[in-house]
């Protein structure tokens, strides 16, 4: 018995040890998910920003909003640490390692357990972008700058604040750094000034002489404190940091410098440029010793490892490349933050999704794991669109280099591009759609052009002339396409025939996306400018109503399978979903910390996908049972505050008389008039309010 136990337990430990590794690798595509959401697709758009911990073992990745701490020797995910709402923008491990540090463009410098990934604390007080944090070298203060144009302290353990400095002079900062003796706080701003401060009280000490005409983007004392080098547009220059006397200059780059490092031992200087270019530099007398080139776009980051063996290099290319330093040899490359997502498409079977991405590449990942598959690599500009045949066995892209481009879904090989462009002219290819026999291939593209294209052979069948196409849709039966222009403009289309039906007019600006029902009987439109979605009888045209609640542009709409559910992706960061047949607003999904560029529901109804500019796609249930509905949802609620109170009314009298698609306008006839009061008022009374 014992003997038939222990091989049990050596075969489960087998089994563990050969997938361990597999499925450990693919649990960060859950970490951290937001309410209601299922899996993550990609790490986020990589802003190049990377540090080593203090003893080389952990690499932090800025992926946009999201912080990724990887094992610096083997690259597995160890933690991910989420919680800014914009953009990060500056990193620093705490001495320990124990604690980092990040500032973003939401205003807030958080601190995180490099260990949990735990947000530790959440740093309030800045009225600007944080640009830059520090800590101490005793890793008690931590220092924040601001593009408000102060330096704030705050005691590292508590997350107390303890000083702040005088306004930094005309302009923000974009740099803080401590002395090595934990004195000192140098700072650097956009108006070309350097400025020292006591480190313990930020009260002013001196302002090196000189002012410039470019910012100054980066200052960095040297280990031993003596030197404090400054970055000032395609320059570097030494200063010394006890009088702050000019000692030198050195060029070179050939655009501006993003990052600038001491190596560990202070005998070099590394320097990132955004000629795509890292330079290694004799920090005593300033002699250029190598040009490190690979990278294909701005390196925004450069980092020494804590033995000075090593650099890493992050860059706008999305990859991260490591340097021996001694020999300047590219040692190896990390792409795990390319798979970035711009727009979603399911395959017709649900198991498939495909991606379009910033860097022009499409991706394909197991719809039910979130796994990555594989690449389709040929466009040279992002892909705006991603759509499969119906019969699942051709993928389609259009992309902003200008081109259509046909796939074999099954292998990922390239098999044909459709658009042959005229003369030197690129217009962006911003939607296509299949017909459902899947015979047909329509596009419509940025040069105003709706092309209809033979999905077979790739021959173009016919084409229509007007503004800029910014979104093309089938109905479900195959027999109209809509089409949304520039300026606002709706065309409906007989899909056999090509010939034009009818202009819905309603919306004030660009259209940037349109759906049909399942019946074929609604049509509903997102657009720029005025944030509203709007429903439209396709038999006549007519105006049937109007959604409110986005607060930004709306670039997608999807109805669900059913027809019961309308899904809007909004440049507000959220998605709303609604009653197709009421409009009433049920839920509302957050998370995404980046412009929402596609929504879409798999073919069986149970899973909506979305894209957003941060460079993560993320799965949602559907329904969205672990969210919270919207209650007390009506037209009337013209604040959108969830109830029907005396605010909506006097809203809608301060509105009175305005046209346009305008939350007052509650009947959404197009005007704000008496009928809307009348409306509002029977909520009231209905409410008992």
């Amino acid at each position: 018995m014992k003997k038939i136990l222990f091989l049990t337990c050596l075969i489960l430990l087998t089994i563990s040890v050969l997938y361990l590794s597999d499925s450990f690798a693919q649990n960060y595509a859950r970490w951290h998910l937001p309410e209601g959401a299922k899996a993550r697709l990609g790490k986020g758009l990589f802003s190049g920003k990377v540090q080593f911990s203090p003893d080389g073992t952990r690499l932090a990745v800025v992926g946009f909003s999201r912080i990724w701490i990887y094992d610096a020797q083997t690259y597995q995910e160890l933690a991910l640490l989420t919680g800014h709402q914009e953009r990060v923008t500056s990193l620093a491990f705490s001495p320990d390692g124990q604690t980092l540090a990040s500032g973003s463009w939401d205003t807030t410098t958080r601190l995180w357990d490099t260990t949990t990934g735990a947000n530790k604390q959440t740093l309030t007080g800045h009225q600007g972008d944080v640009w830059s944090v520090a800590f101490s070298p005793d890793g008690t203060t931590v220092a924040s700058g601001s593009g408000d144009g102060y330096i704030r302290l705050w005691d590292a353990e508590t997350g107390q604040h303890k000083h702040t400095s005088t306004k930094h002079i005309h302009n923000g900062i974009d740099s803080v750094a401590f002395s090595p003796d934990g004195t000192t706080l140098a700072s650097a701003g956009g108006d070309g000034t350097i400025h020292l401060w006591n480190a313990n009280t930020a009260k002013h000490i001196k302002e090196f002489t000189g002012q410039y005409t470019y910012g100054i983007d980066s200052v960095t004392f040297s280990p031993d404190g003596l030197t404090l080098a400054s970055v000032y547009w395609r320059e570097i220059r030494l200063w010394d940091a006890k009088t702050g006397a000019y000692k030198q200059t050195l060029t070179g780059h050939q655009r501006q410098i993003r990052s600038l490092v001491f190596s560990p031992d202070g005998q070099m200087l590394a320097s990132a440029s955004g000629d795509s270019t890292t330079r290694l530099w004799d920090a005593a007398t300033g002699e250029h010793k190598q040009t490190l080139t690979g990278h294909t776009d701005t390196v925004e980051s450069v980092a020494f490892s804590p033995d000075g063996q090593t650099l890493a290099t992050g860059s706008t290319d999305r990859t991260i490349r490591f340097w021996d330093v001694d020999t300047g040899e590219h040692e190896r490359t990390f792409t795990e933050h390319q798979r970035t997502v711009l727009s979603i498409a399911f395959s017709p079977d649900r198991q498939t999704i495909a991606t379009g991405s910033r860097e022009g590449n499409i991706y394909v990942w197991d719809a039910n794991t979130a796994q990555y598959i594989k690449t389709l690599i040929g466009h040279t500009d992002r892909v705006e669109s991603v759509a499969f045949s119906p019969d699942g066995l051709t993928l389609a892209s259009g992309s902003a280099d200008g081109t259509l481009r046909l796939w074999d879904a099954t292998t990922g090989e390239y098999k044909q591009t459709l658009i042959k462009l005229r003369g030197h002219t690129v217009y962006t290819v911003y939607s296509m759609a299949f017909s459902p026999d899947g015979a047909t291939l329509v596009s419509g593209s940025r040069d105003g052009v709706i092309r209809w294209w033979d999905a077979n052979t790739g021959q173009l069948k016919r084409e229509h002339s007007g503004r800029g196409v910014f979104t093309v849709a089938f109905s479900r039966d195959g027999q109209m396409l809509a089409s949304g222009h520039y300026g606002g403009e709706i065309r409906l289309w007989n899909a056999d025939t090509g010939s034009f039906l009818q202009t819905l007019a309603g919306h004030t600006s660009t259209v940037l996306s349109v759906a049909f029902s399942s019946d074929g009987q609604t049509l509903a439109s997102g657009s720029a400018g005025n944030r509203t979605i709007l429903l439209w009888d396709v038999v006549s045209g007519e105006h049937k109503q109007t959604l409110v609640g986005h607060t930004d542009n709306v670039p997608s709409v999807a109805f669900s399978p059913d027809g019961q559910t309308l899904a809007s992706g909004s440049e507000d960061n959220t998605i709303r979903l609604w009653d197709a047949i009421t409009g009433v607003h049920e839920w509302t999904l957050t998370g995404h910390t980046g412009w929402i560029t596609d929504v879409v529901f798999s073919p069986d109804g149970q899973t909506l996908a979305s894209g957003s500019w941060a460079g993560v796609g993320l799965l949602w249930s559907f329904p969205p049972a672990d969210v919270n509905p919207i209650v007390n949802i009506s037209p009337a609620d013209v604040n959108s505050d969830g109830i029907v109170n005396i605010q909506d009314l006097v809203l809608v009298a301060s509105h009175f008389g305005e046209v346009g698609q305008i939350a007052a306008d509650v009947n959404g006839d197009g005007i704000v008039n008496i009928m809307d009061l009348v409306l509002v008022a029977a909520a009231l009374k209905q409410h008992g309010r």
